[in-house]
């Protein structure tokens, strides 16, 4: 196996369309996240990312991208933020994990949300979690028929509350794919109030994570496309989620709502909406990602699995790394496990986010794991 190392800006076109060929080949890989557009999105504000490129007779067969630190310290590309990890591989191909690691200059790579295929790696998983999706079928009929075949319990209360927007607020629509920047920018407002109410780490008050989202936001590729989908009452956006899609799967990312509407269940209601409109632009799976949370529970048709882990080789600083990030892991997937524990942790952070916004807007909202 020869393994090339390149920065994301340096892949060439046929890289990016052999990269493209081994998503098709294996549907565990068709997930946006897993796209080279991805990457090079984080590439262009992430110093360290980087691509290995495998090559089996000279023809390239696998790709992994991550993230560097200057002591070799690696991490999934996108971790923290991507909600699908993998090296990306045509069939049949299979790799030295400690050889791999040696190319790239690392002595330990950090996972969170790795594809369960990845037999290679299976040794470093130190866990495995559930990952809910929604296996999506277009409907033949309105969305009030799709969503009464497909969600009946759910049917009755939230068509309601949709008539209920309509009288009181202004006419009720949906726009699945919704070119509008400033209603992204709206979303991310949202959300990072959201953050901060709830104690949760504001992604949006870091520039780079911003500037990313509205990179990713103009990307429309065949293998990733970034999608906001926006409710209205009339002119006037309730909620709104953004969140990449390839040809087969749409990834839940950032959703949010306008707090003032929080009694029509505005979240819930732009995933049901999301569900059904992805069905009828070519989506099979709508991924949810990895995480506990009541609508999940809802919605989704199944799970797939994810594990997290620490891949590495003998070094000294993979050691340390994993003593320092292991603990902590373990830590917050005990908490996240146990509502006894889940509970009174969330009220705590939520009294925190108050004190911390106190005299801010406010915002809440429904979203993907911690997203």
């Amino acid at each position: 196996m020869d393994i090339t190392i390149y920065r994301l800006d340096e892949l060439s076109v046929s890289l990016r369309k052999a990269w493209h060929q081994a998503m098709d080949e294996s549907p565990e890989y068709a997930n946006p996240f897993l796209a080279p557009e991805f990457a090079i999105g984080i590439g262009k504000y992430r110093g360290g990312a980087r691509v290995a490129v495998l090559r089996e007779n000279g023809e390239p067969v696998g790709f992994l991208p991550y993230e560097r630190n200057v002591f070799g310290v690696g991490r999934a590309v996108g971790l923290g933020l991507s909600d699908c990890q993998a090296l990306v591989h045509r069939p049949g191909v299979t790799w030295d994990t400690e050889e791999l690691l040696r190319a790239c200059g690392l002595s330990i790579l950090e996972f969170d949300h790795l594809v369960e295929e990845q037999k290679p790696f299976g040794r470093h998983v130190t866990g495995t979690f559930a990952s809910p999706v929604i296996d999506v079928k277009p409907g033949d009929g309105s969305y009030a028929e799709w969503l009464r075949g497909a969600y009946p319990g759910l049917a009755k209360t939230t068509l309601k509350k949709e008539r209920r927007v309509g009288r009181e607020v202004g006419e009720m629509r949906f726009v699945f794919d919704e070119r509008d920047p400033e209603v992204l920018h709206q979303l991310m407002q949202w959300k990072s109030a959201q953050y901060r109410r709830t104690g949760r780490m504001d992604r949006f008050a870091r520039p780079w994570i911003v500037d990313l989202v509205d990179h990713l936001f103009h990307v429309r590729e065949e293998h990733f496309t970034g999608v906001l989908s926006v409710v209205y009452a009339g002119d006037r956006p309730v909620a709104a989620h953004f969140g990449p899609r390839s040809r087969t799967v749409l990834a839940a990312w950032f959703t949010a709502y306008d707090p003032e509407f929080h009694r029509y269940s505005p979240g819930l209601m732009m995933h049901l909406r999301m569900a059904e409109a992805a069905g009828r632009h070519g989506v099979t799976l709508l991924d949810l990602g990895r995480g506990d949370k009541e609508y999940k529970d809802w919605l989704k048709t199944r799970e797939l699995r994810v594990g997290e882990g620490f891949a590495a080789r003998p070094h000294p600083v993979a050691a340390a790394h994993r003593l320092w990030r292991r603990p902590v892991r373990g830590l917050r997937n005990t908490v996240l496990a146990h509502p006894k524990l889940r509970e009174p942790a969330d009220r705590l952070l939520k009294t925190v986010g108050t004190l911390r916004t106190s005299g801010r807007a406010d915002s809440g909202g429904v979203g993907p794991r911690s997203h």
